[in-house]
Formats: structure tokens, sequence, C-alpha cells
């Protein structure tokens, strides 16, 4: 008889940072994978993956289009394996004034972050119902509890995916399939470089470990928990964030994201 192929996991926004960490979690735990990134870095990660022990099949592709989600979904359907974990990772970041930006750049943040994130869940949650089983875990951020002055798209998006995903989380109960959230604050990862946001005091900021924000989230998920905030100081920002007054919020972000507030270097 020819071996049981191992369950799979899906990784987006997987060739660095949090999502790579991810994947190196879900290849320790024995999945085999289908990771995801607009990068030409998705290919080196492959090869640190496989040498992990996993089989990895890449997808370059932008998430933030329709036809870069059914590239991706096409590949997990013609695996032929059980789909049992999805981390809907993909993000990106946008720094600077609203009314400075152009459309195509903060189109393409509410693109990948909110519609091609929910195109992916949509069609792989779908999957996993039909089987009874699977996890999904959703990058959220702290950012969803604060009005984001100088990042105020990709907060709002943020704002949106904590919120869906407890929605999604409670429609899908008693169907074998879990939603959780990862809420991680200020992360180690390029993030801040692709936003234009290095020269801000969130920027120049001491930061989370990417492997730290992903083993929370990852054992969250593997747990069954709704949603899950990296890092104690991240715990004490969004337990204050309820109950501080959203003009104060605002001005607060203002002060770590408004270009030019970080140290001169």
């Amino acid at each position: 008889m020819g071996q049981a192929l191992k369950k799979l996991a899906v990784v987006t926004g997987a060739s660095s940072g949090i999502g790579l960490e991810l994947a190196k979690l879900c290849v320790r735990d024995s999945y085999d994978l289908v990771i995801a990134a607009d990068r030409d870095e998705i290919e080196s990660a492959a090869s640190e993956l496989q040498a992990l022990g996993a089989a990895v099949q890449t997808v370059k592709t932008d998430l933030s289009r329709s036809e870069g989600v059914d590239e991706l979904c096409q590949m997990v359907e013609a695996s032929g394996q059980d789909l049992e974990i999805l981390c809907a990772n993909a993000g990106h970041g946008l720094g600077h004034a609203f009314l400075e930006q152009e459309p195509k750049a903060w189109r393409h943040v509410v693109d990948t972050n909110i519609t091609g994130t929910l195109l992916l869940v949509q069609n792989l949650a779908r999957i996993m119902q039909r089987q009874g089983h699977g996890r999904i875990l959703l990058t959220g951020s702290i950012a969803g509890f604060t009005p984001g002055s100088y990042q105020a798209v990709y907060n709002a998006t943020k704002a949106f995916i904590n919120s869906f995903s407890f929605a999604l989380r409670n429609e899908l109960e008693g169907s074998g399939v879990s939603v959780s959230c990862l809420m991680p604050g200020a992360t180690e990862t390029d993030f801040f470089e692709r936003a234009g946001m290095l020269d801000t005091k969130v920027g120049q900021a001491e930061k989370d470990d990417p492997r730290m924000v992903a083993k929370v989230g990852f054992d969250a998920m593997m747990a069954g928990e709704g949603d899950v905030v990296s890092g104690w100081r991240n715990k004490l920002q969004t337990t204050m964030a309820n109950v501080t007054p959203s003009e104060t919020l605002a001005e607060q972000h203002r002060k770590m994201a408004e270009p030019g507030s970080g140290s001169p270097s």
C-alpha cells in the first residue's frame, strides 16, 4: 500500500516574518505546505522549509487580485490532500497622510487585507466545512483597536479582520472548523520599510520577535481559541484602548506614526 498523504497547511505572506515562522511551525507539526507571497523570496523560504522535511509548493502571486486567489485555491484542490490549516497572514501596510496617498496604493491595502483575504477564506473554509474539520488563523492586529492617524486605511482593515474573525467563528460553530485571530503589535519584520514608515517613532521602536508572535498564534489556533494578543505590552494596550476615547487614541497614534516623528539617524 502507498504511504498516506500528510495533511496540508496553507500559509500566505510566507516569504518572511510571521508568515514564514507560522509555516515552520506547521512543518514541525508534520504538515505539508502550500505557501504564497507576492515576492521572489518565497522560493528561498520554500527551500528553508523543505530542509525541515516538508513537501512545499509555492505560489508567487498577488492575493489582492481574484486571479491570484484562484491560482492558490486551484493548487490546494489539486493536491488531493486534506486541508487542515489555513494561516491567512498576507497583509500590506501603508503610512503617511491619507490625502497624500494615491488611490492605487490604498486600494491595494484594502484588496490585500480585506477582499483577497475574504475570497481565500471563503473558498478554503468551504473545503474544510465539507471535510468536517479544519483550523483557520487570521492575522489581525492590535492596530484594529485604534484609529490610525497616518496609517488610517491599514488600521481600519485590521479592525475589519478582527471583527470578521469572530463572526465567522460563530457561523462555523459545530462544523468542526475553528477560526482564530492573531492580534500582534509592532513586530520585527520588513512591514514598516514596505509601508514607508522607517522615519516614525513606531518604525524605529523596539519590536516583538516574529518567532514569538507566530508561536502564540499557532498555539491559539491549535487550541481552538477565538483570539490571542501576543505580548504583555500589547495586551495592556488593547485593554486601555477599550476604555479610551477614540479622539485620544487617534492623537496618540499620530505621535507614533506621523512622518518624521522618529529620532534622527
